[in-house]
């Protein structure tokens, strides 16, 4: 579980300055975009990393991505 903990203390700077910045349809686009990125991990600039960062992008208007996870979690 202390993986997820860190995971989520690495990045909440980038999820508030998002959930500030980008607008709501906005973001849901941008945590596909994340999701396909991932996708191609094997490539020198893109990364596996981007998967999880874009399910956790997009769930912040999906609520039952955002349900799903907490179920996760327990």
């Amino acid at each position: 579980m202390a993986g997820k903990d860190s995971f989520k203390d690495r990045f909440r700077p980038f999820f508030a300055w998002v959930r500030a910045h980008v607008p709501r349809g906005l973001r849901l686009v941008l945590g596909i975009l994340l999701i396909l990125g991932g996708i191609f991990g094997f490539l020198p600039v893109l990364g596996f990393w981007m998967v999880p960062l874009g399910v956790l992008v997009a769930a912040m208007d999906i609520k039952l991505i955002r349900r799903w996870l907490r179920r996760r979690r327990r």
